[in-house]
């Protein structure tokens, strides 16, 4: 027998019925719901008088369009207000564990499920949001839907679906000191470009992918769907193991051993072949920001902002880009002025991302005339700070600390950047108006944005250490 790759195992062992072409019936282990869908989707099921094949496998939990202002209650953001209401309402009555403002357990829906062990190394996870692909990072098979497929998994805890190729990034060598796997994800769209995943599943491995922390892999995961992949996956292993341990969802004892015995088989096969296979060489990796966009427009800090008629075929896309960021050819990116930093979303909202973010912030002062916000992911994540003292160094220093939700990564809660303002966010996405109308975004990683508060504009987080 051929080998097989971990997504393939992962795959077979979801199979509830082979549909031909391609195609097969999935089983679903976990369904995640979140404030822009969850209630609509618990509403269909409603009117079309049916009920949840099976409450105790869907969780659910307000998170994009809930205020992150300080004291904030649901209403805060009105809108939010009536979003938040018909997903408790419809959680309720559907019998589903909801997580509320305030609670243990609220948060960003891909920040909360795996810190909690509800995600687990080997199930499949899905939610109607494309950054789904985070849980992959510990071993799950995680993707978003859409909000019929959604209500087809309320329904009957399965869906149909056609298995994409597999390809594997190989990222060997190792990560210099203050390079990130923000820096690493930012690197490999920008040098394979933002289509190059598509109607793939893509495995990261080699000895730079092991030397991550989990968190890292999270991130990681987070931005393969930047890549134009649905999946994003990172073999589970020791270290994966023994973060799972002890998570509230997590089993526990002799059924937490069966399951870590499982997990350790969750790997490629020697002999497993690959549709298609890319290597990144780590060690050249530098902390990294985008300059368009688009997250493929990614560049080393100490780089120039590339001249469009070097793009080739996209030599249109990148002059609309570069005008639209008011940027100009063979500049610096570096001492790029900026005037709006966001340290949070699901792709950088940890506490490992806001220790690094805070190593950057002792000691010194958000520079004049730059807002700086920090949103922690979940409310586990916004204690564990305010246990270490985070949250007063962040105030100190001159940021915001503000309440956990998806903020001004996404925009649909009223936390706009200004038209015209720039900012430096470590969420995924830049793309034209996504924090705001008119908005002009750099992706970067926690240690980049929070020097660019300090400093004022894009600087090298290494000159501050």
């Amino acid at each position: 027998m051929a080998g097989r790759t971990l997504f393939d195992k992962l795959w077979d062992a979801h199979v509830v019925r082979d549909l031909g072409d391609g195609w097969a019936l999935l089983h679903i282990d976990r369904h995640l719901m979140h404030d822009l869908g969850g209630g609509p989707g618990f509403a269909e099921i409603a009117a079309r008088g049916l009920e949840l094949h099976d409450p105790g496998l869907t969780f659910a939990t307000p998170d994009h369009a809930v205020s992150s202002q300080p004291g904030r209650v649901a209403t805060t953001f009105p809108l939010g207000g009536r979003l938040h209401a018909a997903l408790r309402d419809g959680a309720k009555s559907a019998g589903v564990q909801f997580f509320d403002l305030g609670a243990p357990g609220q948060g960003i829906v891909h920040v909360m499920a795996p810190e909690l062990g509800i995600v687990l190394p080997g199930l499949s996870v899905v939610c109607t949001d494309s950054h789904t692909c985070t849980n992959g990072g510990i071993g799950a098979l995680a993707f978003g839907i859409g909000s019929s497929e959604s209500v087809h998994v309320l329904a009957t805890q399965t869906l149909r679906q056609q298995k994409p190729r597999r390809m594997r990034i190989r990222c060997e060598g190792t990560l210099a000191s203050g390079v990130t796997a923000k820096d690493l994800a930012l690197h490999i769209i920008g040098r394979l470009g933002a289509a190059a995943g598509v109607g793939h599943a893509v495995e990261f491995a080699g000895p730079a992918i092991e030397a991550l922390e989990v968190e890292a892999r999270l991130t990681l995961c987070n931005l393969a769907v930047e890549l134009g992949a649905r999946f994003g996956l990172v073999a589970p292993d020791e270290r994966t193991i023994a973060w799972v341990a002890g998570r509230p969802w997590a089993p526990e004892g002799a059924a937490f051993e069966a399951a870590a015995a499982y997990w350790r088989k969750l790997t490629t096969d020697p002999d497993a072949v690959f549709d298609s296979e890319e290597t990144i060489d780590a060690s050249q990796v530098a902390p990294t920001v985008t300059w368009g966009t688009s997250p493929e427009h990614a560049i080393a800090i100490d780089a120039a902002v590339p001249d469009p008629a070097t793009l080739g075929p996209r030599a249109q896309e990148g002059a609309a880009a570069l005008a639209y960021m008011g940027l100009q050819p063979n500049a610096p990116i570096a001492g790029t002025p900026v005037d709006w930093v966001f340290i949070g979303s699901c792709a950088n909202s940890r506490l490992s991302d806001l220790r690094a973010a805070a190593q950057i912030a002792r000691g010194r002062k958000v520079a004049s005339g730059v807002k700086a916000w920090v949103v922690p992911g979940s409310e586990i994540v916004k204690r564990a700070a305010e246990a270490e003292g985070l949250h007063r160094l962040f105030t100190e220093a001159g940021f915001e600390w503000r309440e956990p939700g998806c903020s001004m990564c996404v925009a649909a809660n009223g936390e706009q950047v200004p038209p015209g303002q720039r900012s430096v966010s470590t969420s995924n996405r830049n793309f034209v108006g996504r924090q705001g109308p008119g908005a002009r975004t750099h992706l970067a990683s926690p240690a980049v944005a929070a020097a660019a508060a300090i400093a004022g504009c894009i600087i090298d987080p290494r000159a501050l250490r």
